[in-house]
């Protein structure tokens, strides 16, 4: 059953916008983290205050991508990408222009609304135009995007200096997309599916029928286990760096390199995905990714706190971006929207324990080096729950 699109536009100019606003997602995502050392003195914010400053946005984007995916099923994925990617954008401006602790709530939230409502229609988007042999392939290369955003924000930290101020940020996170609104608007075609009067279109019927229910809540896990971490490090990884005795150029320098090493751990893992399967990529990523984090949690040694950040990127996304892959095939087009959604909404529920965990951890006493060894366990945790998931799983229908 095939998706109905408009006039056809070649498939990498497609992939090419969706990396885009993958790319300035990101970039708003983590300015927060870049930004944090500066607006934390200046709210008066303690490191609870912060975690929940960071997880506010994160909030916004579950809520988000639960209403993107099930009204892109019945109005189409391109209105409510358009929609998203302006509303990140107003309210990234909206987060510059903020002065109390609960403005910054509130622009944070309304955030990340938008980030929520584009991240499963990018998903379906790229799976519904790619052909299945390169589907993990193109949705990794599609969110190469978000390393590559969180790349140039790091880059705009580090070489315009300390007097940068951190409002600067969010308005160039704020402007950027409402800028891109008229290319996506022009170019982008619509995907959205075809949907036959018999089509079983009950919210638990597309996440639990026809033996989806395990696969289905495996796959929660996995993200949600995974998204804890990621989020931890996009959130608080300068921050961790600057706590163990470096300087701020040298925590913007740490999670440069976490973007960067990790589109190389994307494309690389989607690569190998699409020709071997999930089960063992994923495994051994998941092993490895624990094996860093728990040396990152006792180096001091700057170079090798580099190196080690960018291992960590290299296996995080490429772990969190194959099972972005993974996800849409698991549902029929007319409900791949609502699975992805919710796989991405539930799995984002990691995203708001990760800030606030490593926010409490720190208020409570821990080390740095602490608070990043606390994520190995749920690292394997998340491993063995995608391990899991490749026994169970079943392509849906095309």
């Amino acid at each position: 059953m095939g998706a109905k699109v408009g006039k056809p536009i070649a498939g990498g100019v497609v992939v090419a916008i969706c990396f885009l606003i993958a790319a300035l997602e990101s970039y708003d995502i983590q300015a927060f983290g870049v930004a944090a050392p500066k607006l934390s003195p200046e709210f008066h914010l303690g490191p609870a205050q912060l975690g929940w400053a960071a997880s506010a946005a994160m909030i916004g984007l579950v809520l988000g991508a639960f209403a993107g995916g099930w009204i892109a099923d019945r109005a189409g994925r391109k209105p409510v990408l358009i929609a998203s990617v302006a509303a990140f954008g107003v309210f990234s401006v909206a987060t510059a222009m903020t002065h109390t602790f609960p403005e910054l709530l509130l622009a944070r939230l309304a955030t990340g609304l938008g980030f929520g409502g584009a991240m499963p229609n990018l998903i379906a988007v790229a799976t519904e135009i790619s052909r299945p042999a390169r589907r993990a392939g193109t949705v990794t290369t599609m969110f190469c995007g978000m390393p590559a955003g969180g790349a140039v924000v790091s880059l705009i930290a580090r070489y315009a200096g300390a007097d940068l101020p951190w409002r600067t940020l969010f308005l160039i996170g704020g402007v950027a997309p409402l800028l891109l609104i008229p290319l996506v608007f022009l170019v982008l075609p619509e995907t959205r599916p075809d949907h036959p009067r018999d089509v079983d279109r009950r919210v638990l019927n597309a996440l639990f029928g026809q033996g989806r229910a395990v696969a289905t809540l495996l796959l929660w896990a996995a993200f949600m286990l995974t998204l804890v971490v990621l989020y931890l490090l996009l959130n608080w990884l300068p921050t961790l760096v600057i706590a163990k005795g470096l300087s701020p150029a040298d925590g913007a320098a740490a999670a440069f390199s976490f973007n960067l090493v990790s589109i190389a751990g994307s494309l690389l893992l989607g690569f190998v995905v699409d020709r071997v399967g999930f089960r063992w990529p994923l495994a051994l990523a998941y092993v490895g990714l624990a094996a860093v984090m728990l040396a990152m949690g006792v180096s001091e040694d700057r170079g090798a706190l580099l190196a080690l950040s960018g291992a960590a990127g290299f296996l995080v996304l490429g772990a969190q971006y194959s099972l972005y892959a993974w996800a849409p095939i698991l549902y029929p087009p007319q409900l791949r929207g609502w699975g992805s959604g919710a796989a991405v909404g539930v799995g984002r529920l990691g995203s708001i324990i990760g800030p606030l965990l490593a926010g409490q951890l720190r208020e409570a006493g821990l080390s740095s080096g602490q608070v990043l060894g606390v994520t190995a366990p749920v690292i394997l945790a998340a491993g063995a729950a995608a391990f899991a998931l490749s026994f169970v799983a079943r392509p849906a229908e095309a």
